[in-house]
């Protein structure tokens, strides 16, 4: 049986990859796309503080670069760990 091919290029699955979840994809692209969103809107105002696409595309639309970036490894999710404080004796109440 031949396997249909997705709509979205890069496909689901390589992006999946490269991120690890579906709510990751979705915040990470998300996130990345209005980045692009406001450099191109920002350009030629000579501000250095915004991050421009890192790879050349043929995507018209800034999501579409994000999830390019995402597939090429450009861009990649930041993973923060939780610290969690143990409980000392002197926490306890008398």
């Amino acid at each position: 049986m031949e396997r249909s091919r997705s709509m979205l290029m890069p496909p689901i699955e390589v992006l999946l990859e490269e991120t690890g979840s579906k709510f990751i994809l979705v915040s990470l692209a998300a996130k990345r796309a209005r980045q692009i969103n406001e450099y191109r809107s920002r350009l030629g105002d000579g501000l250095g503080t915004l991050i421009p696409p890192q790879m050349e595309s043929d995507a018209a639309k800034s999501l579409s670069l994000a999830f390019d970036e995402i597939a090429a490894g450009k861009i990649v999710p930041e993973f923060r760990e939780e610290v969690v404080e143990e409980p000392t004796d002197d926490d306890e109440p008398e």
